[in-house]
């Protein structure tokens, strides 16, 4: 998973930074909020963590020029020193997923995050086996089938089928599916992904006959997207 932090306070962006790299996640800094709202724009996140009061946008503007702006935003978690009721209750009217006080405990903190994951996350399901129309997904195995015929691809390409299908009509940077795919930055190898993206479009026939296509998102990354083949067809006509 990909966490955003955003916080003016140094020593509370380490702290941050440590508690989710314990978790396995990874971990994108901001010391305010407009540079979070930049890369906003130009990245997928998971999750974003903010502190209220922050240099040029606060925590409680972000919030809502991110459900005015983004497609799909991403939960939001409250992490401020802020404890009236009426600041909680604000926050979470303004559409925050849960409301965090400081100082915490780093146990309660990575507790909460995760908590807040498993409800929101497109990956909160990893069932062993899982069918997204005619496509059968074996993670296990790592195997798929369309119209049960298996297709043969290579770990990488299961893995990004899987995270495609996990968040079809979601669009994802490429620093996105670089890094949790590749776990490595999106400035390397980009060919890599590009090739990959091909090869799993090609094996798999996504088109719209068949219910799905990866749509590029110039400039940013790919989505795929569901398609009903009979009104695709329709407005074809």
């Amino acid at each position: 998973m990909r966490i955003a932090i955003a916080d003016d306070d140094g020593e509370s962006l380490v702290y941050l930074e440590h508690i989710i790299a314990g978790m396995g996640h990874i971990c994108a800094r901001f010391n305010d909020g407009e540079r979070l709202a930049a890369a906003l724009l130009r990245d997928t996140f998971d999750l974003v963590m903010l502190d209220w009061n922050m240099p040029g946008k606060n925590g409680l503007q972000i919030i809502q020029w991110m459900r005015q702006t983004l497609d799909n935003p991403p939960p939001v978690i409250m992490l401020t020193g802020r404890t009236a009721k009426r600041d909680i209750t604000e926050a979470l009217n303004a559409g925050a997923d849960d409301y965090i006080t400081k100082p915490e405990e780093d146990s309660v903190i990575a507790a909460r995050i995760a908590a807040v994951l498993r409800r929101t996350s497109a990956s909160a399901s990893m069932d062993k086996v899982a069918e997204f129309g005619a496509y059968r997904l074996d993670r296990m195995a790592q195997t798929i089938r369309h119209l049960g015929l298996e297709i043969t691809l290579t770990a990488k390409e299961f893995e990004l089928a899987d995270l495609l299908f996990r968040n079809r009509d979601r669009t994802l940077s490429r620093a996105y599916i670089m890094e949790t795919i590749w776990r490595t930055s999106a400035d390397l190898a980009t060919r890599t992904l590009d090739m990959h993206i091909s090869r799993v479009r090609s094996k798999l026939a996504l088109k719209p006959e068949n219910g799905f296509r990866i749509f590029t998102v110039f400039g940013y990354g790919y989505r795929l997207e569901t398609i009903d083949p009979a009104k695709d067809l329709s407005a074809s006509e």
